[in-house]
């Protein structure tokens, strides 16, 4: 079945939106156009985000960026369980077909490797060689890949694919109840085992969890109640009532006693310990995924932006990030002189989350606001010739990290459906 590209239609592609401004440092915001209209960034970027994704396709799936030598040489020529999971939610259901094919050809890449325990890899090469699981193993792939195979078979053009991977989820959703704790029903994680790979959360993880509840509602897994509840009172442990499980008790003790930004959720939680540097991803992803109440919802956006998180760009990966005199520093998170504060996943802008950040905007109602950071992750990915940087320092607003970013495209074209359609993939 041959599918036609769609075009956008609205407007012409100006040749001025060929490159971000000079100095790219105060993009135009949608106030400064009629509500109806997108901008004609928003035109650009999103042939540019097509192009990108096609460019990286390749018949086992899509990789993580763009083939050069640095890419090559630091494993971004990969199908990544996460990265590509996040791209299969804005190519399945494109109508264009190399995309359709892609997003079923990735998933079905990571499922060749997929583990006998039933733990989908880190990333898997494009000639099925290589599977990796990390260190500490890689929670969240797992987690994305369900996610998206449930995106498939809802949203694909393409035929047969309702009961595809049948005996590998299985197998995935085995492997992530066998780490679901039995009185709070959230997953518990290694140290540095999810997307943010160089950050010191373990335990209970914000992040992990509200893609867990996620993975519950697609599948009608049991005890979502229980996991909505404890995960509203572990990671936001400033309510008045307390669990009545006697260890839930004890952890929100502990955690209230450094409470420093109780509009959001804690990043993590570990015995006497807990993340308090404001986890932005993770915050976004309870309000997609349902945990949030409109109240607390409608706290962390408040929250995330007198933080100035999407200043100038969307979006920062922390609110405060961690120092190398603050407790919870590790001597990991200076390795490449990489995770320093404000940059990687401590305070660096990462594009990709940008995009969730404005579908979440939208899905509280704040139009006007999501089509500005729309207009605004446009102009970052319009850098430098569209580079589409993997992340930039939250300060001096340096590219930093791998050009050509799939998940970055990806995220775009989803936060423009929900933004300017109401059509979430959360």
């Amino acid at each position: 079945m041959k599918h036609a590209r769609p075009q956008p239609a609205q407007a012409p592609l100006l040749s001025s939106c060929s490159a971000a401004p000079a100095g790219w440092a105060s993009p135009p915001l949608a106030a400064a156009r009629p509500a109806c209209e997108p901008a004609p960034i928003v035109h650009r970027c999103t042939v540019e985000s097509v192009d990108l994704l096609e460019r990286n396709l390749t018949p086992q799936g899509i990789l993580a960026a763009t083939r050069t030598k640095a890419a090559e040489a630091r494993s971004y020529t990969r199908i990544f369980g996460r990265d590509a999971a996040i791209c299969v939610l804005a190519m399945a259901g494109s109508g264009i077909e190399t995309l359709e094919l892609g997003a079923v050809a990735s998933l079905d890449a990571l499922a060749q490797a997929q583990a006998p325990n039933g733990q989908i890899p880190k990333y898997v090469d494009p000639e099925g060689v290589d599977a990796d699981f990390w260190y500490l193993g890689c929670i969240d792939a797992t987690l994305w890949w369900l996610i998206a195979v449930d995106h498939v078979r809802r949203r694909s053009g393409l035929a047969g694919v309702e009961h595809r991977w049948e005996p590998q989820v299985a197998l995935a959703l085995n492997w992530l109840a066998s780490q679901e704790h039995q009185r709070f029903f959230l997953l518990q994680q290694n140290e540095a085992s999810d997307w943010a790979d160089i950050m010191p959360r373990s335990g209970f993880v914000l992040y992990t969890n509200a893609l867990w509840y996620r993975v519950k509602q697609l599948y009608r897994l049991p005890n979502q109640e229980e996991t909505h509840y404890h995960f509203n009172h572990l990671f936001h442990p400033f309510k008045r009532d307390l669990p009545e499980y006697r260890r839930g008790r004890l952890l929100a003790h502990y955690a209230r006693r450094g409470q420093r930004t109780p509009d959001l959720y804690l990043s993590f939680v570990n015995l006497s310990f807990v993340g308090y540097e404001g986890d932005v991803f993770g915050n976004v992803l309870a309000i997609l995924c349902g945990l949030a109440g409109d109240a607390m919802a409608n706290g962390i956006l408040q929250t995330l932006k007198a933080a100035k998180v999407a200043e100038p760009y969307p979006v920062r990966a922390v609110t405060h990030p961690i120092t190398p005199q603050h407790e919870l520093w590790r001597p990991y998170m200076a390795r490449h002189k990489q995770n320093h504060p404000h940059q990687y996943h401590n305070g660096g802008i990462w594009p990709f989350i940008g995009g969730f950040y404005a579908m979440a905007l939208a899905r509280l109602g704040q139009r006007d606001e999501a089509r500005a950071e729309l207009d605004k992750l446009a102009w970052s990915l319009a850098a430098d010739d569209w580079r589409f940087t993997e992340w930039f320092h939250g300060q001096t607003l340096e590219p930093k990290g791998m050009a050509g970013q799939s998940w970055n495209a990806a995220a775009f074209l989803f936060a423009r459906q929900a933004v300017e359609h109401d059509d979430f993939v959360f």
